[in-house]
């Protein structure tokens, strides 16, 4: 058994740079070691690593997802900072593209510069 592991979640890129510049200017993640074999951010207790890759197809499933506070909020700066949330036609979404699921929780898509396929999701209280 593990004894508090420390979780580190990791992604593939074949654009460091533009993977480096998305994960910290416009999701804010805090970037602690960058070298030719990944960038490793940090955000509330985690590690994220994206792996520099020399071929990748994305998928179309989820791969991360972020808790979040705010959803409404955190969506609108994130439309301000270019970034396009996913549209599904399977279920109903707000004009921001929030799903709310039948948990009452509140989530929206969108993905990174490799297509890695992102959630953000509120929790009901």
């Amino acid at each position: 058994m593990l004894e508090e592991p420390k979780i580190t979640a990791f992604l593939p890129t074949v654009k460091p740079e533009r993977s480096k510049q998305f994960y910290m200017n416009t999701l804010g993640l805090k970037l602690v070691s960058e070298d030719i074999y990944a960038l490793e951010f940090e955000g509330r207790g985690a590690s994220l690593r994206i792996t520099v890759v020399e071929k990748f197809i994305p998928h179309s499933f989820t791969v991360l997802g972020f808790k979040i506070e705010k959803i409404v909020s955190q969506v609108k700066s994130l439309n301000k900072k270019g970034v396009k949330f996913e549209r599904y036609s399977s279920f109903e979404q707000d004009e921001l593209g929030i799903w709310i699921a039948p948990s009452k929780a509140k989530i929206a898509w969108f993905k990174d510069p490799d297509g890695n396929m992102i959630s953000l999701t509120e929790y009901p209280s």
